[in-house]
């Protein structure tokens, strides 16, 4: 018998069921205290992790009536979001990462609008520079929704990168993204080593749980990035 003692163990495996079709959309799941005999954990534990996972719109629970997979289930968040660790090394070159700034402050007014956050609410800064072998790749400044993701309070961001953790521990239901040509600020040149002025490609992407954002990025690359994509 497996033993899994981590609700993101729980909601890991719960995606996995679903995606590999094992439980196929409004199929209903066995109840808590069986997932939780199965897998040798609190009944607490599996709470959360279909609580959450209800919360994000890939399950449907109504009391006495059971849980069930969604008839249309998000996917999990690793086909969505691009890791940019996979994007470096699959050009061929060594990924690492530095912590910039990890701090709880006021986003500027523009984010908070764009996140549905009150002016004065806190929310995580954090900003990563990306290297792709000794250079600057990208620079990756994300604000994080502590109410939507309160774990990410906690998380090593030196360790594991936000784009990274994220993607690893928290399922988007819904998010926009957009693409930017912009002039380089003073700052961005001087992190990315780039001329000031000079003109990057840029993505900003918002993601939600159902409907409570958890995080806004801006992600600005060094001049002469390329993006492929297939078709």
């Amino acid at each position: 018998m497996s033993r899994l003692t981590s609700y993101r163990d729980i909601k890991k495996m719960v995606l996995d069921r679903i995606q590999s079709g094992a439980w196929p959309p409004g199929a209903l799941i066995p109840r808590e205290t069986e997932l939780a005999a199965e897998f040798g954990c609190a009944r607490a534990t599996i709470n959360r992790a279909l609580r959450e996972l209800a919360q994000a719109g890939v399950l449907e629970r109504r009391r006495k009536a059971g849980t069930r997979v969604s008839m249309t289930p998000v996917r999990k968040a690793t086909l969505d979001i691009p890791l940019i660790r996979r994007e470096v090394e699959e050009s061929g070159a060594t990924h690492r990462h530095r912590l910039l700034t990890c701090e709880m402050s006021v986003p500027p007014a523009h984010i908070a609008a764009r996140m549905g956050l009150p002016l004065e609410r806190t929310a995580l800064h954090v900003q990563t520079l990306h290297m792709a072998d000794s250079a600057p790749y990208c620079l990756e400044d994300r604000w994080i929704n502590p109410k939507a993701a309160p774990e990410a309070l906690s998380a090593d961001f030196a360790a594991l990168s936000a784009n990274e953790w994220l993607v690893q521990n928290i399922p988007i239901s819904a998010g926009e993204i957009a693409f930017l040509a912009e002039n380089a600020s003073d700052a961005d040149a001087e992190i990315l080593n780039a001329a000031p002025g000079a003109a990057l490609f840029v993505v900003e992407r918002l993601t939600r749980i159902a409907q409570e954002a958890v995080t806004h990025v801006r992600i600005a690359y060094r001049p002469g990035y390329r993006m492929t994509t297939g078709i």
